[in-house]
This record gives C-alpha cells, structure tokens and sequence, in this order.
C-alpha cells in the first residue's frame, strides 16, 4: 500500500497570509498538482500535513476526494501516524516541491527507504550532508513517521522526518541532471505560474493510438499552456469546434471536400483542446462532451462525403464506418489499445488522399474495412483477457 505524505505549512514569498500549496498551479493548485502525481504512482491515501486550516486548503482537500481514495488533514506526526497503515510505504512530498511523473513514479519503485537528494547550491534545499541536499521527495516505512512522532511535538515534522530517515540508512539517489529542469521547490506565485502552465500541459496523457498520439497529441500540448495562462475557459474552444464542424459540413455539401475536410480537422483539434483543458480543470462532464463531440464531428463530416458523393453508396459505406467505428469505441478498452488501431482521426487522415484524387467512395471504403479490422482484433483481445 502507498501513501502520500505532503507538507502544506509554509507561507508563500510573495503572498503573506497565504499558503505556498495552495498558489494556482497550471488551473489547479499546487497541492492539488503534488496528489494527483502521488495517485498516478498508486497512491490510495493523500494525507495533508498543516500548520492551519485555511477556506483555499479546505476547497482542495474536497477536490482531492472527489478524485477518489481518502484525503485528510493533520496537523502532527501523531496525527498522520494515527491515519497510516502500519504497513504502508509513504512518499513523503515537501512543501513547495515541484516535479514530475517520471520522478515520482521512479520513486514509488524504490524498495526500500530511498532519500532523492541534488548537488546543494540553492539555499531551498535542506542539506542532508556536506556534498548533498534533500530534493523533497523520499520514500519511507510508515514505522519512520511513528518514530517522530514517539519525539517532542515542538519538533518540526519535515526536517525531523528527514533527519530519521537519513540516520536510519535510507538510501540516497541523485537527482538525474536530466531531470533538473523538471523539479524545483518554489514557494512563489510568480515561479508557479511560469512553470505551472508547461508542467501541467506534460501531465496530459499521450495516446496510445496512431493517429491521435503522434498527429493531435502534440497540436494539443502546444497549445494548451498559453490557454491556461490566460485562463480561456474550457467552453471557448468547444464552441469554436461545433462552429468549425458546421462549416466544414456547409463546405462539403458545397462540393469541396478537401476544405470540409481541413477545416474538420481544426474542429477536432480545438474539441481536444477542450477536452485537455477540462481534464486539468477536473471538468469530468464537460470532458466527455467534449470526448464525444470529436467522434461525433467525424461521423458527420463521414456521413456528409458520402452523401455527396452517392446518396445510395457512399451513404451505405458512410454508415457502415459510423457502425463499426461507433462499436470500436465501445471495444477499445484503454488496457487493450494497441498503436496501429483506427480511431475517429484516422478515418479523416485515410479519407483525405482519396478525395484528394476524386475517390471517395473507394476512400470510405478503406476506411470501414480498417475500423471493421480493428473491431475485429479489439474483440479477439478482450477474449482473450484474463
């Protein structure tokens, strides 16, 4: 079992009066931020270690819950030895800590007490030796938190915790000088907000199938940190979408397909941005309309090139890709994606060189018998699921 331990005491530089946790974060907080790495690595149990309860902290502790797993708040060693499974591994998170998956998930690996430390330069960093400083991250036996809290309540959880691990033998692993750039401690608002818009954009999960992963993926990652920066709301690029799909359809229907066709495109771009952006806002309706909404814009923009170029057959062919790209979906279990898989961008991507040369009929065609394949393959791999 794995726990999360993270420190939220410490005042910001900038802000007197305000939590360094609880500074915005890339649209969220910043311990909001910290939580959802610790459940990414298969933390069930977030434990906020503060000094006062504040109406900021309060809002997060709720927003955490609501992610599922159990959050508290405590104000003392004894507190959270009190929360703990006696047997749990704990990552403990110092305040102000920033840093990513890839560290954090390395961490929650270790197999045994395991200190992240890093060349110690900057003052924000607690030294643990005279060649080395703690980085904020460390994974403990729970019986490490019991022993500060057997010790005097005046003193400081973090620091002491540190010292217990380091004199109990925890091994220490270097920052990778790869990784630098990723992690930093800061407890200021004007530093998290520069690195909270990119570091937060890199969270956003990279799809597993073609199309998506190496064609939409990376438009959606440049573009999200700006949107966030100016707080664009999550409807604003969801709206622009359904406007793009209607003139893309108006487009079709006026005999220029490979228009429609780019202009569907940027309809579908800007749904995922949507869609990207809800899911860092933990907007979960508003993620899966707009989730819905990118498959739906290419079943239209599908039906209507059939349509137009045969009412009876491409229409047959048009609805025959809807049905079996529609069950594909429902098929496509994320534990059983496979890279080569079609999805609703790879239809439009097959479409497009056919219609370029006059054949849409045959593109459509191309196009049913790759999602009928991969519903085929999608349904021999849930067979075959133990």
């Amino acid at each position: 079992m794995l726990a999360g331990l993270i420190f939220a005491t410490d005042d910001a530089d900038d802000r007197p009066g305000t939590l360094a946790a609880t500074l915005p974060f890339g649209g969220l907080t910043l311990v909001e931020f910290q939580a959802r790495l610790l459940a990414a690595a298969g933390a069930t149990q977030i434990i906020l270690v503060v000094a006062r309860m504040t109406p900021e902290l309060l809002g997060v502790i709720g927003r955490i819950g609501k992610r599922g797993g159990s959050v508290d708040a405590v104000r003392s060693a004894q507190d959270a030895v009190a929360k703990l499974h006696p047997l749990a591994r704990v990552m403990i998170v110092a305040d102000g800590v920033v840093t990513s998956g890839d560290i954090v998930q390395s961490l929650a690996a270790a197999p045994h007490d395991t200190i992240v430390v890093c060349d110690p330069d900057d003052q924000r960093y607690e030294r643990v030796g005279s060649k080395a400083a703690w980085a904020g991250l460390a994974l403990l036996e729970c019986k490490r938190v019991a022993e500060v809290a057997a010790m005097p309540r005046d003193y400081d959880f973090q620091s002491t915790l540190l010292r217990v691990a380091a004199q109990a033998g925890a091994e220490q692993v270097r920052l990778d000088p790869r990784d630098a750039p990723k992690h930093a401690i800061e407890r200021s608002a004007d530093a998290l907000t520069r690195r909270g818009t990119s570091t937060v954009a890199a969270l956003v999960a990279k799809p597993v199938r073609w199309a998506e992963r190496f064609l939409l993926a990376p438009v959606v990652r440049f573009a999200l940190p700006p949107l966030m920066a100016r707080l664009v709301s999550t409807l604003a690029p969801l709206a622009v979408a359904g406007l793009l799909v209607v003139v893309a359809l108006a487009t079709i229907l006026a005999k220029h397909p490979v228009i429609g066709i780019g202009v569907a495109g940027l309809a579908i771009v800007s749904a995922s941005v949507a869609a990207a952006l809800a899911w860092v806002r933990e907007e979960t309706r508003l993620a899966e309309v707009a989730g819905h909404a990118r498959s739906g814009f290419v079943a239209l923009v599908v039906l209507a090139i059939g349509v137009r170029a045969d009412p009876v057959a491409g229409g047959a062919l048009a609805g025959a890709l809807v049905v079996a790209g529609a069950l594909l979906e429902r098929a496509a279990l994320p534990a059983l994606l496979r890279r080569w898989w079609a999805s609703p961008v790879s239809y439009l991507m097959i479409l497009l060189p056919f219609v370029l040369v006059g054949w849409p009929l045959i593109g459509l065609a191309a196009a049913a018998l790759y999602a009928a394949g991969t519903l085929g393959a999608a349904i021999e791999a849930f067979r075959q699921k133990p």
